[in-house]
């Protein structure tokens, strides 16, 4: 419960536990499967009515108890086993002969977890779509607000906070595209005990075609009890979106350093020892659950390796990795578009940030410059050169301009006042903003 309400996604009262949304959803499959054989021609609605709505009102009347099966399903190793005899004694008894006929446990567990992450994938794109946009928002507002860029932990050159929200906005987007896709591609499964039909027969791809119709999901090209690329595809974008957001909480977490300051979570963040603290709760959150999901995901990656018609042991070892990356996708893509909606950006202190790292982040445009008259080689050494510490501290714009002329000599280049300003690293920036808020446009 406590793992749930830290990791996952924000839940309704009285919001069935994962546990009852499994069994709603294989009851579901059952009752449906049986009208789908009604629809097909091989059960006969009689007088009472069609044969689906007949078992799921009879369930209304006596509904399959989950700590029940719980306890029962280890002696057939799944859920559906103890299921299926527990429907068979609600059903009238008319109709005992058609429940579950032609489909295996796998066939129903399969089909109620395809039904179970299409829903899940679905919503972990509304709100990677909705985190997107926030941050295409900031990027926006912040497209010319200079900061340091870092590159492995250092001052590297000038960029904006706007690009860094708007490559943000891009991953979040590409990953709702993702989960988006892979909801769409998961299908029923219908194929038996060993993945031959061979109950249906002839009257399969009526069957099939009619339950898929039923339930909202494709007949698959083929059988998939040991072909996992569907459930490989789904495990993948949810572990995505897991990692999507955590990028955006890594960076938030490292600008609301101290000693960096250039961004804070508004509404969270206290301490139980110290009452100074705002704590990047929410970035620590995103990227616990980024780090959780490679090793859920390789373990649905192993599980692929699925031998011959049905499995020994790896169908089994998805069901629990594939839980826990429904809550952490799920909770991941809810919590950053929180954490955007109330981020707030310190302009001062970016350009105070930025000014303190001035010369030093200016030593490409200054090199750049050099390149055509000294060679790239020579210019790089020259500034770096120019820029080593004065009296013990950085040196100034003008002592860098002395310096290097000492060294080249009389070059024009050094003349150029705005040489040693940020904004002169960052004339592609707008165009690179565009392009990536454009991207979104386009995708959506």
């Amino acid at each position: 419960m406590f793992d749930d309400g830290l990791f996952g996604p924000s839940a309704e009262p009285d919001e069935p536990t994962p546990d009852e949304l499994l069994l709603g959803a294989c009851v579901r499959v059952e009752v449906e499967l049986l009208g789908a054989l009604h629809d097909a021609g091989l059960v006969d609605a009689g007088a009472d009515g069609p044969p689906d709505a007949r078992l799921r009102a009879a369930l209304e009347r006596d509904w399959p108890a989950p700590g029940d099966l719980a306890g029962r399903m280890r002696a057939g190793g799944n859920l559906a086993i103890p299921l299926v005899a527990d429907l068979l004694d609600a059903a009238p008894e008319d109709l005992r002969a058609w429940v579950h006929l032609g489909a295996t446990s796998q066939d129903v567990v399969d089909t109620a977890q395809a039904l179970l992450l299409k829903e899940a994938l679905r919503r972990v794109a509304a709100d990677l779509a909705g985190g997107a946009t926030a941050a295409a928002e900031l990027a926006v507002r912040h497209a010319a607000t200079a900061r340091v860029g870092r590159t492995l932990g250092q001052a590297a050159v000038p960029t904006t906070f706007g690009l860094t929200c708007a490559g943000w906005a891009v991953g979040l987007d590409r990953a709702a595209r993702a989960a988006r896709v892979a909801a769409e591609d998961l299908a029923l499964s219908l194929a038996g005990a060993a993945g031959t039909a061979g109950v249906h027969g002839a009257s399969w791809e009526a069957v099939a075609t009619a339950l898929g119709r039923r339930l909202d999901l494709p007949v698959p090209d083929a059988p998939w009890h040991t072909e996992r690329s569907r459930v490989r595809a789904a495990a993948a974008a949810l572990a995505g979106a897991s990692a999507a957001a955590a990028k955006v909480g890594t960076d938030v977490a490292a600008l609301a350093v101290t000693e960096v300051g250039e961004l804070t979570e508004g509404g969270a963040g206290g301490s139980s020892a110290m009452p100074h603290k705002r704590n990047p709760v929410r970035s620590a959150l995103l990227r616990a659950a980024g780090m959780r999901a490679p090793g859920l995901l390789s373990t649905v990656f192993a599980a692929a390796l699925a031998e011959n018609e049905r499995a020994t042991g790896a169908w089994h070892a998805e069901w629990q990795p594939l839980a826990d990356l429904v809550r952490l996708g799920r909770g991941s893509a809810e919590r950053v578009t929180e954490l955007l909606d109330r981020l707030d950006v310190d302009e001062v202190s970016m350009s105070e940030n930025l000014d303190a790292a001035r010369p030093h982040v200016m030593s490409e445009a200054l090199s750049t410059a050099l390149a055509p008259r000294l060679g790239r080689s020579a210019a790089q050494r020259a500034v770096a050169e120019a820029l080593s510490p004065t009296h013990g501290r950085p040196p100034t714009d003008e002592e860098v301009r002395a310096a290097l002329r000492s060294a080249v000599g009389d070059a024009p280049e050094l003349d150029d006042p705005a040489l040693l300003e940020p904004e002169r690293a960052l004339s592609a920036v707008p165009g690179l903003i565009e392009r990536a808020l454009r991207s979104l446009k386009e995708n959506s």
